[in-house]
């Protein structure tokens, strides 16, 4: 799945040639092997759990100016300090700038397969609201891996909702200042025929 999800979210950032971005993973056998295109950071949690480490050592606020990306990939976060990561991304994210976030799906009944191993993922609807609060809307969720095949539904017929994986694409919008009105002038004499 760890393949999967390199190859896609590589893809993902393709879209973004030359801008900078920054990955970051649950460890350090999380980040991609190869560097996406373009000027990047990645970084994974310490064995701590407090700071982040890969090309740099670092904790939060991370040492990068406001709105330094364009695009943040965040690949399973801990939900122990998921809305102080949010924050920050939203500071260091460019606006028109995207974050794609990968969780494990809460619903999946993959879920045996990590929940044993005490995983406890945020869900889709915080990880929205957090990013909502930061002014980064969600654009898409998509589920990805194994489907699920309902025992009474005709074959070829699943429900995509509780595949192992959801992929959170959001987008940050800035407010823009609303223009000038346009002076209606109404000329009295025709100007020239």
């Amino acid at each position: 799945m760890r393949d999967w999800e390199h190859g896609y979210l590589a893809e993902q950032l393709r879209g973004f040639p030359s801008q900078p971005w920054l990955w970051l993973g649950p460890s350090a056998s999380w980040l991609p092997q190869i560097a996406p295109a373009g000027r990047g950071l990645r970084l994974h949690r310490s064995a701590d759990g407090q700071q982040w480490a890969g090309q740099l050592r670092c904790g939060l606020p991370l040492p990068l100016p406001a709105e330094a990306v364009k695009v943040i990939v965040i690949q399973h976060a801990a939900p122990t300090d998921l809305e102080a990561l949010l924050s920050e991304c939203g500071r260091v994210l460019m606006p028109g700038g995207r974050v794609w976030m990968t969780l494990l799906n809460r619903c999946s009944p993959y879920r045996a397969h990590w929940q044993w191993q005490g995983a406890r993922p945020p869900s889709v609807g915080r990880c929205q609201a957090l990013l909502a609060r930061q002014g980064i809307r969600a654009r898409s969720l998509r589920h990805y891996g194994p489907l699920w095949q309902q025992t009474s539904a005709p074959p070829g017929t699943a429900l995509p909702v509780l595949r192992a994986l959801c992929v959170l694409e959001a987008e940050k919008r800035s407010e823009a200042f609303i223009g000038p009105t346009p002076l209606k002038v109404a000329w009295r004499n025709p100007v020239a025929t």
